[in-house]
């Protein structure tokens, strides 16, 4: 390896033929080939030495076929400048996939794009998560891996969770949490994808670290009630057409959401041949458009699949089965029908005094007192809280729901209201008993009371001579015993009795009868 000035013949100012010493530093080299190579360096001679030592090393390293490169001389390679790499890798010296981290990030995400749609995951996946990654790379300014800083990118998605005012005056909200939590996802996601195809040799944002999503929800939704359900279903059913789609349609469209829990991507996706209405209908899902990645069968109600069989007659086997507005109009659909569903509502009450009354709840509302809302995807919300509310098993839940986890299922779709709950505490056994068991304490001659399963025993006789809340209720006609004959041998049979309270059964619930 020998370092030195290439001579070029150029022209002076009198016409005469002058040699110039070129302004940079070449490296030449025998290749591990055998072909003379020589290299642009810089116009340093220092750098040019240790650009010219490090491509001695990886010459020798490719002629004896060792692929393994120390760590040092791995960090030198990707801090090459992208010209010296390139050209390194084209006269095979270095690899191609070492060489890549000279290619631009922003190609770099293109080409992991395209990785996940290979993978299976649906193009609004894919498309959402190199969008974050893109804007992160650009707002931080990175070309290339070695520009990657983990501080400054943490510093930029934190800034984008602040509001911004613009020059009109209207703000901007910052993201929250969980959508921070997201980008975080997505970065470590990439560049871990990066390291297993060789991109890079290791992931700069591995530290990178999320937030607590609990503690800011910029955008929490709200299961509707089933009279919300039933005031916006009609409502809707009669009113006028609305951004393509009639009244009619809209409200199959919601009643078909609310009753499957699909996505409004997932009901984009659907047409004629996507429904099987005859004995017991169901609706599949294609697996390029559900977010799990695979085929689902879902099972329909009999009263919407007559409806559908109505809505779908005479539209061909790939034809859309609803004509949906784009993503961000069906938002203003949903909200523009319960903005009518509320009007109408309201209209409903008589009396002056009972419309202001009604006008302080949420009913029908987009968004309630707590500040959760009602927007399309809330209806795959109140799908779910319905069925946790009817009683279905938690696994039948997530099942239908299509959630890889019950705890997504459970603590983030199922919302419970106040009637659910109370329900819930009435499910509890009772306490009070109209029965009573009566004994006669030891030393007294009144009848004293317990309540039925508590053991009779010396602290119990003890207390049943003080007085007792007990010694007031009637305890009807039940047999009693003394201690004598709880004395007397055993020759009869059990009898079980119920245990009460919420206390685990014990061997005091069994009575024993005298033959």
């Amino acid at each position: 390896m020998k370092l030195r000035r290439m001579v070029t013949i150029e022209r002076g100012a009198d016409g005469q033929k002058v040699k110039v010493p070129s302004r940079k530093w070449y490296a030449v080299f025998v290749a591990f080939n055998g072909v003379l190579r020589r290299l642009p360096l810089t116009e340093n001679r220092r750098a040019a030495e240790a650009l010219a030592n490090n491509i001695a090393r990886l010459n020798d390293m490719r002629g004896s076929n060792e692929t393994v490169l120390a760590p040092a001389l791995a960090h030198a390679v990707e801090d090459m400048p992208a010209k010296i790499r390139e050209r390194l890798a084209h006269w095979d010296i270095v690899r191609a996939d070492r060489a890549a981290a000279a290619k631009p990030l922003s190609a770099h995400v293109a080409d992991w794009k395209a990785a996940l749609l290979a993978k299976g995951k649906t193009r609004a996946h894919a498309g959402l998560s190199a969008y974050r990654a893109l804007r992160v790379i650009d707002g931080c300014k990175f070309a290339c891996v070695g520009d990657v800083v983990c501080s400054k990118a943490q510093q930029f998605i934190a800034d984008i969770r602040n509001d911004r005012t613009h020059e009109n005056g209207k703000v901007e909200r910052g993201i929250g949490a969980a959508c921070f939590n997201s980008y975080v996802r997505d970065l470590r996601s990439f560049f871990r994808w990066m390291v297993r195809d060789n991109r890079a040799l290791g992931n700069p944002l591995e530290d990178l670290s999320g937030v607590n999503a609990k503690t800011d929800k910029r955008h929490e939704r709200r299961a509707l009630t089933i009279d919300e359900l039933r005031w916006l279903l009609e409502v809707t059913t009669i009113g006028p057409e609305r951004y393509g789609m009639t009244g009619e349609d809209r409200a199959l469209l919601y009643r078909l959401a609310v009753e499957t829990g699909l996505r409004s991507s997932e009901l984009r996706s659907l047409t004629r041949w996507s429904f099987r209405l005859a004995d017991r209908p169901t609706v599949t899902i294609a697996a390029g458009y559900a977010k799990n990645g695979e085929d689902d069968e879902l099972p329909l109600k009999p009263a919407t699949a007559a409806m559908l069989t109505k809505h779908l007659a005479g539209k061909m086997p790939q034809a859309p089965a609803f004509t949906m507005p784009r993503v961000d109009i069906v938002i203003k659909m949903l909200r523009a029908d319960l903005s009518d569903a509320r009007a109408a509502w309201l209209n409903s009450h008589k009396t002056q005094s009972e419309r202001e009354e009604a006008e302080k709840s949420a009913f029908l509302a987009y968004r309630d007192e707590a500040g959760h809302v009602a927007d399309f995807h809330a209806l795959r919300h109140t799908f779910i809280s319905n069925l946790a509310a009817g009683g279905v098993h938690p696994k039948t839940a997530q099942t239908l729901a299509r959630h890889s986890t019950i705890t997504l299922t459970m603590d983030y779709y199922t919302h419970l209201r106040l009637p659910d709950l109370a329900g819930a505490i009435d499910t509890l056994p009772n306490l009070g008993s109209p029965a009573r068991q009566s004994v006669r304490a030891t030393g007294t001659d009144a009848a004293k009371s317990l309540p039925p399963g508590l053991p009779l025993n010396r602290a119990n006789e003890r207390n049943l001579a003080q007085p007792s809340a007990f010694n007031s209720l009637d305890v009807g006609n039940v047999k009693s015993f003394d201690k004598t004959e709880e004395k007397q041998p055993f020759t009869g049979e059990f009898e079980q009795v119920r245990v009460a309270g919420i206390e685990p059964a014990r061997p005091f619930g069994q009575r024993i009868l005298s033959p």
